[in-house]
């Protein structure tokens, strides 16, 4: 049966993103926003790691920020609970997990079902998990790439939006292969928070339907 994510393109729509690190696909997704080409707003972003410097970022824009230990928590799912509730009061339509590096709970999913995006730097099904760069060098593919998904309860599992292809060079490194990706990252993952934005993604099944023409 299909499920068609909509929400009325008059309405802004209202984005958290989740980090952990420096956030460059969260900086990359608000530029899209600051230039109209997104009709949504960051209304929160949330760490696990009160020095991330995504954090400051986010700050330095003018954007409310949210740090929670998650030591601070008997279990993974106390945490991930405390999360959805700040999440539901700011009444959140999309999550954005951009190098957010704690697995969520089902939880969670359930809480935000077809609502929770990630970014992956690999064409997956392939190379899932971590290290997705090594893992792609070291089986001697050809192409590489990267990949906006839904989340799901697996590890990422979940229903593909968008892929985006990336050619492996002879001399290539995890590094120089990972700074390739990482800028058609931030093109795919402002194109997909935009089609969601615009109510133009539909589930079938596993599989993501874009409703109209997309254009880049």
């Amino acid at each position: 049966m299909a499920q068609e994510l909509f929400r009325s393109p008059k309405k802004r729509g209202r984005v958290a993103v989740l980090l952990s690190g420096r956030g460059s696909n969260f900086r990359a997704i608000h530029e899209a926003m600051l230039a109209g080409k997104i009709n949504a707003d960051i209304v929160l972003v949330f760490s696990n790691k009160a020095e991330a410097p995504g954090l400051q970022t986010a700050r330095e824009r003018g954007l409310e920020t949210l740090h929670l230990d998650p030591k601070s928590f008997p279990t993974k799912e106390a945490y991930d609970a405390a999360i959805v509730e700040e999440l539901k009061k700011r009444q959140v339509d999309l999550v954005c997990l951009a190098g957010y590096m704690k697995i969520i709970t089902p939880l969670f999913c359930q809480a935000f079902r077809n609502r929770i995006m990630n970014i992956h730097p690999a064409l997956l099904p392939a190379f899932p998990g971590v290290e997705a760069q090594a893992q792609a060098l070291a089986y001697g593919v050809k192409v590489a790439g990267c990949t906006v998904h839904f989340v799901d309860e697996g590890v990422d599992t979940g229903p593909i939006i968008l892929q985006a292809c990336v050619p492996v060079l002879e001399n290539d490194t995890v590094e120089s292969l990972s700074e390739r990706i990482l800028e058609q990252e931030h093109v795919i993952y402002s194109r997909a928070v935009r089609l969601f934005a615009e109510g133009r993604l539909v589930i079938e099944g596993h599989r993501v339907r874009i409703l109209g023409q997309d254009l880049p």
